[in-house]
């Protein structure tokens, strides 16, 4: 008697593709980040459309970072109850249809709304993005994947100039929305085939709703504050500081919870652990040196040269396009050095790349001036975020990566939005200094300043009559003032970042080597075939 056949074995899942894994971290980040920066700079055109003034409109930006700031803890917690890609893939496609929908809002608060959702599902990207590194990847792969996670947060701020010119000159400002549709649905598609499913855990944290709530309002007040400060003149707008007291308080109450709690939704052990703090610092201190370009250059180039949107972003391109070839090369260095001399080497071309900057700008500068300091930075922020990032993940273990991603994304947008608030605050108050001491020395009156008005309105007479030639040289003399005194508080401003990245390079070069483990570093001259992978 013959046995029954045996039964058609049951289809294998088709195995994740790392390639495409690395893709969607990719994908998920530069969204992020390209999104918000693209509202800046089409600010003016969108306040238009939406016939909102300048103080209403000054929302538009926060509305979106707020939510991110918000849902951050809550995306820590979502990730670890049902994984980071099912997570992520819900995100993404909630993130495709409301891009595509918000260029159709009808008033500022349909637009703000909708900008608050795009938030809050692209707020999910960047904590999950950096944990599926260390959940999903081999070891091997996780250099490679913090220097995709570092290139996009570079490339993405950088082209953003370029890409907002390019659809206000020849599209329409709505393609700064639209043009997310297709990026979400790249990530859905690297997702879904570059990252295998994977079970629910067995044991899933549970919802700490007092802490959650507590943490992201907390946080996202705070932001709030720290986004409206300088338009509201900081601590002199009861505005600013009823959010900046709320957030404290709530922060506060947030970790003394999280500290007593039985089952706590964001672990402080694994924040407060030696050394993450201060590389989280530092993380938060990049986000101020990226602003050493992605504010004070167009700020230069506009105030000083009236440059446009689309002529700022040729120039900061200058900065995004070398991160394509350095990115590989910080990995390769991740790979055969210690991180903490990729980040070091990192600080020390910014550094000098500020330097550069500060002891050679003039008010005739233009684009091409800016080039070799910008590609001594392009490689230097390259280098520090994907090196300070990889020493951190070194000192974590796998099942730590959704609270370190939550800190890492606190951090990004915390960090930058203390940096913007420093940069724009001492810009515009060395600027401000600048133009009364010019000025002390410019008096109607003193034969030098004579001298000038008539060079210049000798000739005004060739185009203009007499009277309208003196009010024109007048004109002009004010104009070469304010440039002069905007140059110098962009000198001034480069300074102060140059001296902060030297004293970041000094908490990089006193920290310990990482402990050994399965991603780190291997011998510059190693065998391939002897190395452990």
């Amino acid at each position: 008697m013959s046995g029954a056949p045996p039964a058609d074995p049951a289809p294998a899942a088709p195995a994740p593709i790392p390639w495409l894994g690395l893709a969607a971290v990719l994908l998920g980040t530069f969204i992020s980040t390209l999104n918000g920066r693209l509202s800046t700079f089409g600010l003016a055109d969108i306040r238009g459309a939406l016939h909102a003034g300048f103080d209403d409109g000054a929302w538009i930006t926060t509305a979106q970072t707020v939510a991110q700031m918000l849902i951050a803890p809550v995306a820590v917690w979502v990730g670890g109850v049902y994984g980071p890609r099912r997570a992520l893939l819900e995100a993404a496609l909630a993130f495709a249809v409301v891009s595509a929908i918000i260029p159709f809002s009808v008033n500022l608060p349909m637009f703000l709304g909708l900008q608050f959702m795009s938030g809050l599902a692209s707020g999910f990207f960047v904590p999950l993005t950096l944990g599926f590194i260390l959940r999903a990847l081999p070891p091997k792969f996780w250099a490679y994947g913090v220097a995709i996670y570092a290139l996009n947060l570079e490339l993405s701020l950088n082209i953003s100039a370029s890409l907002e010119g390019w659809y206000v000159d020849h599209m329409s400002w709505r393609w700064i929305f639209w043009q997310n549709v297709p990026l979400a649905l790249g990530m859905v598609a690297c997702l879904h085939f570059g990252i295998a499913r994977t079970p629910p855990p067995p044991n899933p944290p549970r919802a700490d709703l007092f802490g959650l709530a507590a943490g992201g309002i907390g946080l996202a007040l705070i932001y709030a504050g720290l986004d409206q400060g300088n338009r509201l003149d900081w601590l002199h707008s009861g505005v600013v500081v009823a959010l900046l007291a709320a957030g404290g308080l709530l922060v506060a109450g947030f970790l003394l919870h999280e500290s007593r709690t039985r089952y706590p939704g964001v672990n402080l052990k694994v924040l407060f652990a030696p050394p993450l703090p201060r590389l989280l610092i530092l993380v938060a201190f990049l986000r101020l040196t990226i602003l050493s370009t992605a504010y004070l250059i167009p700020q230069y180039l506009q105030a000083v040269r009236g440059y446009r949107a689309l002529e700022v972003g040729e120039t900061l391109v200058w900065i995004a396009a070398p991160q394509l070839v350095f990115c590989p090369l910080a990995a390769l260095f991740l790979r055969r050095t210690d991180p903490r001399l990729v980040a070091s080497i990192g600080f020390i071309f910014v550094s000098l790349a500020c330097v550069q900057v500060a002891r050679n700008l003039t008010p005739l500068w233009g684009s091409e001036q800016f080039l070799p300091s910008q590609l001594l930075q392009a490689i230097g922020q390259s280098f520090a975020l994907s090196g300070i990032l990889f020493f951190a993940v070194l000192h974590l273990r796998p099942e730590d990566a959704l609270t370190f991603g939550g800190a890492v994304q606190t951090a990004r947008l915390m960090g930058g939005q203390l940096g913007q608030a420093f940069v724009v605050t001492l810009t515009r108050v060395r600027t401000q200094t600048a133009s009364n001491l010019i000025g002390q020395h410019v008096r109607i009156g003193d034969g030098a300043v004579m001298d000038r008005l008539g060079a210049y309105a000798a000739v005004f007479r060739r185009t203009s009559d007499p009277t309208a030639a003196l009010g024109k040289a007048a004109t002009a003399l004010a104009g070469i003032v304010r440039s002069a005194a905007a140059t110098q508080g962009v000198i001034d401003s480069f300074v102060a970042v140059g001296a902060l990245t030297a004293i970041a390079l000094m908490l990089v070069v006193a920290h310990k080597p990482a402990p050994i483990g399965p991603a780190s570093h291997l011998p510059l001259f190693a065998s391939q075939r002897r190395a452990v992978l």
